[in-house]
Formats: C-alpha cells, structure tokens, sequence
C-alpha cells in the first residue's frame, strides 16, 4: 500500500510484514525515512487531506488555506463517509489544537485582520467566521457557507466583484479568504459586559513557611523577580508592558504588600482570619513596574530577611487563591496567579486537606480517589476563577506528600500548569526552576478565552480534553491559554459525509492579548471523506492517534480502574488492526503480523503509554508523581507526547553533525560508548565503564571514569569542538521543550542507572511491563482472535 498521496509522493511501499521481532527495527527508520522524504520542500496546506510531516522531522510550513500541522494535528486526514465505517475501524477521529503556538522564525505570524466596527463577517446560522470555505454567489452579493450551507448577505463595505472562476478579485489581499490561520480584531460586542478589557495583571504569591525558606526557594524567587520583571509579556518588543504586578507572602495567614510608587518603603498589610478571604488595600497593590520599581526592589531584599528565622510550618492554600482572584475582581483585569508553594495545606482553612496517601489502594478498584479531588472546594473555586479570567500557575517544591490531584484542580481548570521540584535543593534544581519560572512570565499567552469548534454537517465536536472548563458541551473556557496549551477534540458523526465535499472544522478562540486588546484567532481545516476503509488507513498520523489515546486514558483513570483503562486501550489497538488486516491487506499466512504503513509504530508506541507510569507505576513512583504526568500529559502537544512515550536515544560519536537515534533498549548500549538520553523532562548522559578515555577528556574534562562527578547537573565549557557540539545538542534539545531538562549523569553500574534504565522503554520494566517483542506477539495473538 502506498504511503501518503500528496505530491511529491515517496516511492510506494509495501504493507509492512514481519515474523514477530523482526519489526522492532522500524522505529528509527521510520523517522528517518520521513526526514529523508519530507524535510527538504515546504509543506504547502493547500491540498486538501494530505498527512503532514512526523513531527521529528524539521520542515517549513507554507499557509495556503489550511491551518499549519503547528496548529492543528488529526489522526485521520481522509475519514469514513458513515459512523458505521468509523465504528468498524475503531480509529479515534480526533483533532489535538495548539491554538496561539509559537512558529519558528521563517514562519509568518497570523495576520490581524480589523473590520473596524462591524467586526467579522460570520454566517447568520451557524456563525462560522469568514474563511476560505465560503463561496461567493450571485456576483459576490451573497455568500454561502461551506459549514452549514446557510446563503447571507455579504455588507456593502466588505462587497467585491468575481473574477472568471467565481472566486473575489480581492482574494489573495485578504487573509480570511486566502489562509488558513489568521486573527480578528474583536469588537465591543465580543468582550465581557459590552466593555472593552483592562490589560491583564500578574500577582506573585511566596510561601515563606519553614520549609520554603529554608529549602532557598524564597530567596531564588525574589532574587530572579527582581530581573523578570523586566521581561513581562508584552506584543511589541520595543515597548513597556502594560501588565501590572502584585506581591502577597504567605504561610497561614496572608501578608499583602502596598507598593505604590509614592511610598519610601513597601507596607506589609496582615489578613490573619482566612476563613472570610478580602483584599486589605486597593490603591497600591498591583502596580506598573517602571513606576515603582525602587518600592518593589526593596520589598524583594526584604522579605528573605524578614522570614529568614519563621517557625511556622503550617500553610493554607485556598485562600491564596482566593485573595489573588478577589484582586483582579476590584481590579475589574484577567490575569495570572504565579503560586510558589512547599507543603500540604494543613492550617485551619477553607480548602485545607488532610494526608490521604494510601499505598494499600494502588492496583484495587479504590486506586481510582487517589486521582480525584478530596472534596468540591477547589472545583467550585475553578468556576469563579475562570468567570473572572484569573489563570493560575503553580510551583511546587514539596519534601512529602502534597496531594498533587487536589492542589492541581485550580491550574488544569483555568489553562494554567502546574511545575513540581520534588525534595529541591538550591544548588542542584535553581537552574530548572529558574529556567521554568522565566519562560513561564515571558511567554506569550490570552486571557479570559473561550473556544469553539464548529464543523461542516455530518461530524460534529463531542468530547474535549486538555487544560480548562465547560459550563456547557460546545464552549471551551480558559482563563488563561499560552502558546505551549493544546486541546484535544473528538468528532463523531451524525450523518452522512460525501467524498465530493470532504469535511471542514473551524476552531475559534476569542480572548484578550497582554496588550488588553480582544481578538479572534481563527484556524481552519479541511480534510478529505473515504467509503473504502485503505484510504483511510493510508492518511492517519500515529503520532497524533497516541496523544489522543494517551488522554482518553489518563483522563478515564478518574472513574475506571487502572487495569480496564489498559485493556481497553489494547483492545481497541487490536481492533484497528484487526480490521486493517481483514479488509485491506492481502491474503496470507497467519503467522504473519501485518500492519498499515502509516501505522507501523502503533504498537510500540501503545506498549509505552501502558508501561507510562501513570498506567504501570513502579514501586517508587508516587501517587503525585501520577498525578502530577497525568495533568501535565492532559494539555501537551504532539511532539512533546512523542517524546514523552518514546524518549530518543544517541550514541555520542567523535563527530560534527547530529547522531542518528538508536533504538531504546539496553541492548543498543556499549560499554565503550557514551549516550544521551532525552524523555522531554530530563536529559539523561549515560557513561560507558570502558568509555575511551578520549572521549572522556573532550566532555568532562578528566581521563578516568572513576573521576567523573556522578551529581554534575551542568557539563564544563571545554575549549575542543566535541565539548562544544555536545553542549550545542544539550541547548538545541532543550529550547524544543516547554520545561527545562535538568542534565543527569548516569555512570554505567550505578545506582542512578535504574532511573535511565526505566526510560529504555523497548524493554521489559521492573513492575512488569512487556517488551516490545513480547507486546508484538501478544498484539498479534489478539489479532488473530478478533479475525477467528
């Protein structure tokens, strides 16, 4: 079966047949074939349908009227005609969304399109916004919408002639007629109360119990503040941001700051009864940074010594929180909650928590509360949080068990994310959390959004899964949405596709930029509709299918135990393969195992996300460990889940460019050799006990193995080209990812090397999970039962 259709097409390929074992070669092929095949022409969005590059492989994007795969990703690109077809196939019909991402330099931005004060043109009944899928009729008077089919009236102002072929002279000047993703300038109609939005504000909230000061984490942030603040996200790099700031310490009271510009020294306000949460002072507390920058300095030098010497190692939780949303209520802002916090909530509070931590559940039918949030409080708070446009960010450095699935709820449910430094160390973990903290207030990011997706008829939007809350089933709500957020949808029919027309989908999200302006950030999608189940198998993105999966189950351990979530998801695997090989490929023996082209790394790939620790933990994962990757997985993108399921592998070789990837498992290490390891959370240097005392020399500065520094988070800055391409590789992979990788060196035979070990994931783990070889022979077994 040939792989994908668009032009230029890679030779034809043979379905890919194997005797069991034979297979586990592809993985590293696979990507190196796409790169081969794909990384050299732009990829166009024109045609319609066409399966984008893996995302492992570096490729441009030319908008033409589709959205760019940075954007938008599906796991078909030709799907079935009937919910019968797509019933019998079992392959999920999914989009996952990155709304505002970042593109690369050589890449333009979506352009701004501003009507003035009628605002965007839309179908008067479905309300699809203008785009490429609208056909002008009756001399470009009217216009018909291709989601809906619905005829309105085009407005004098935006009125232009047709050309020959039926389509507006003006076309290829307009971005909404002519691309695929592009933004609106929203008008008054589309903000909060018929008014237009205040910028946004950022309050910064320090818990200065003991642990957090003695730790050094109080005095790393409001060291680093002191320089951040200058980088505060703004849309025009030459100008100031217009984002203001605010400062509350706290353990189990609130201290809040007044810092207005006009004072000679901060004033500290105390709210000791938490219970009942105010805000003690208006005028003073957020503030425009270049006006009271001498104030704010000195509250930053100050509070480390005021808390140096604190006994108190109680602190509340729900109160923060509160406070920081009833200021951006008086405020009348959206904005962002950054939370620094150490321990569980224990004080006498609303939201205070007790320690629930129960090994015994792990692996029973009960496991699934550990998941769940110990009461309502936190849920409840998430719908006044999001109603107000107040995003919240968490840090946290905890010693023991903080309940990560309760202390997460506000994050997830607002777009905000959540970053853990288990047992934190100054010296050893500053440079992540620094790293972390910065690209977190720089990065770019909308407030108070709301997105919808609408499609043409036949599928529509009926599941969600990422970061934010719903009131209703069609409107996506986010308090905050940055440019690492994705949200994953699911479609399904309810009624007929037909081949001729294909399928659309519109994802709109309005929200308000750091600037304070509102606008509408528009992407579109076409994709092609099959009645033969190859052409559907021959245009899927596994990639994609695997996030998908990956969130279906992580998100179904709330209500279902851990076991089922895992036999679901090897049955419907199997049942997609099943069907491949029952109505697509040709006859032949049953001891062979034959799998789709596109779908060859289906297996392996789902073998990882069962072994994930969240599904199969080892014994020394914890249960905020678990609950802390299934809500980071919940909003993460294709590329980082590709890399979070399959970390990549590279033997280090005294060479200029980048080593190929091997596969992952211990087999592919040699003793003499030196690899690096990358999981998308840490970056891992294994050291080879007969490593060439050359190679040695050129990365760590020492001849001998025995001399290398096993807690060295950091490599020397070595004057030699190795040194210098491995520290360039190291940066290049880091600035790929939304987290900073702390460096890891694992000597050979060490204790550490059971934490490299468990991310060789080609091989069987510690708490039972199967190697690849063994799960391709248990795939194949449930094949061969589903056909009999």
């Amino acid at each position: 079966h040939c792989a994908n259709t668009p032009p230029p097409p890679p030779p034809p390929r043979m379905p890919c047949v194997c005797k069991t074992g034979i297979l586990s070669v592809l993985q590293i092929q696979v990507i190196e074939d796409d790169r081969a095949n794909k990384s050299s022409e732009p990829f166009t969005t024109g045609v319609k349908g066409q399966t984008p590059p893996l995302v492992t492989t570096n490729f441009q994007v030319k908008d033409q009227g589709n959205a760019s795969p940075r954007f938008i990703r599906c796991t078909a690109y030709n799907i079935p005609c009937t919910a019968d077809m797509a019933k019998q196939s079992q392959v999920p019909l999914a989009a996952v969304i990155k709304p505002l991402a970042m593109l690369p330099p050589d890449e333009t931005r979506p352009y701004i399109v501003d009507h003035g004060e009628a605002g965007p043109i839309r179908c008067n009944r479905c309300k699809a916004y203008m785009c490429p899928y609208m056909q002008f009729i009756e001399g470009g008077r009217r216009f018909q919408c291709g989601f809906c089919s619905c005829v309105t009236d085009v407005p004098p102002h935006y009125f232009q002639h047709l050309d020959h072929t039926g389509k507006r002279v003006d076309c290829c000047d307009r971005p909404e007629l002519s691309l695929g993703s592009y933004e609106f300038v929203a008008t008054v109609d589309y903000c909060k109360n018929n008014k237009l939005p205040q910028p946004p504000s950022f309050i910064f909230f320090i818990d200065v119990s003991y642990n957090a000061v003695k730790s050094g984490m109080v005095n790393i942030v409001c060291q680093e503040l002191k320089t951040l603040l200058d980088y505060l996200p703004r849309e025009n790099p030459e100008a100031d941001s217009v984002v203001r700031v605010g400062f509350v310490t706290y353990n189990k009271v609130l201290h809040f700051y007044n810092v207005k510009s006009s004072l000679a020294q901060p004033q500290m306000m105390v709210v000791s009864d938490v219970s009942d949460m105010f805000l003690p002072l208006l005028d003073g507390f957020l503030v425009d940074v270049n006006d009271s920058r001498m104030v704010i300095e000195s509250l930053l030098d100050q509070i480390p010594e005021m808390f140096a010497d604190t006994r108190e190692t109680e602190t509340v939780f729900g109160p923060v929180i509160q406070a920081g949303l009833e200021a951006l209520k008086a405020a009348d802002c959206a904005g962002k909650l950054f939370l620094f916090h150490s321990s569980l909530p224990i004080a006498e509070a609303p939201g205070k928590l007790k320690n629930r931590e129960d090994k015994k559940l792990v692996g029973t039918d009960k496991e699934k509360s550990l998941f769940q949030p110990q009461s309502g409080f936190y849920s409840n708070l998430s719908k006044e949080c999001v109603a107000q446009g107040c995003c919240v960010d968490l840090f946290l450095f905890p010693n023991q068990y903080v309940d990560v699935a309760t202390l997460g709820v506000v994050p997830v449910s607002t777009g905000g994310s959540v970053y853990k430094y288990t047992y934190f160390q100054a010296e050893m973990d500053r440079e992540r959390f620094l790293n972390d903290l910065r690209r977190d207030v720089q990065k770019p990011m909308g407030f108070d959004a709301v997105m919808r997706v609408r499609t043409s008829t036949g599928i529509r939007a009926t599941d969600f899964f990422g970061s934010f809350f719903m009131s209703n089933t069609t409107d996506v709500e986010l308090a905050g949405l940055d440019c690492d957020k994705t949200v994953a949808v699911e479609f399904r029919h309810d009624d007929k596709l037909s081949e001729d027309t294909g399928a659309l989908m519109q994802c709109a999200v309005l929200y308000t930029s750091c600037s304070g302006q509102r606008r509408l950030r528009v992407h579109n999608m076409a994709v092609n509709c099959c009645s033969q189940l190859a052409d559907l198998y021959r245009n899927c993105e596994t990639d994609t299918i695997i996030n998908f999966f990956s969130k279906y189950a992580y998100r179904s351990l709330l209500n279902t135990p851990t076991k089922t979530v895992r036999d679901t998801l090897v049955n419907q695997c199997a049942q997609i393969l099943a069907c491949y090989r029952k109505n697509c490929a040709s006859p032949s023996s049953a001891g062979q195992l034959i799998l789709p082209e596109c779908m060859k790394l289906l297996p392996v790939y789902l073998n990882c996300v069962l072994k994930s620790d969240v599904l199969q933990p080892g014994a020394d994962v914890s249960v905020d460990d678990r609950a802390y990757l299934r809500q980071l997985l919940s909003s993460m993108d294709v590329s980082e889940s590709h890399v979070f399921f399959y970390p990549r592998l590279l033997p280090l070789l005294d060479g200029g460019s980048l080593p190929m990837a091997v596969r992952n498992s211990e087999e592919r290490l040699s003793k003499g050799g030196v690899y690096l390891l990358e999981t998308g959370l840490y970056l891992f240097l294994w050291v080879g006990a007969n490593a060439q005392q050359e190679l040695l020399s050129n990365i760590f500065g020492t001849p001998t193995f025995s001399q290398i520094d096993p807690n060295m988070t950091s490599l020397p800055e070595l004057d030699n080209p190795f040194s210098q391409r491995l520290r360039e590789i190291i940066d290049s992979f880091r600035s790929q990812r939304s987290r900073y990788m702390k460096l890891m060196v694992v000597k050979q035979e060490d204790k550490a090397e059971l934490i490299f070990k468990h991310f060789l994931c080609e091989d069987k783990s510690a708490c039972g999970g199967a190697s690849y070889v063994d799960f391709l022979c248990h795939m194949h077994k449930e094949i061969r039962q589903l056909l009999s």
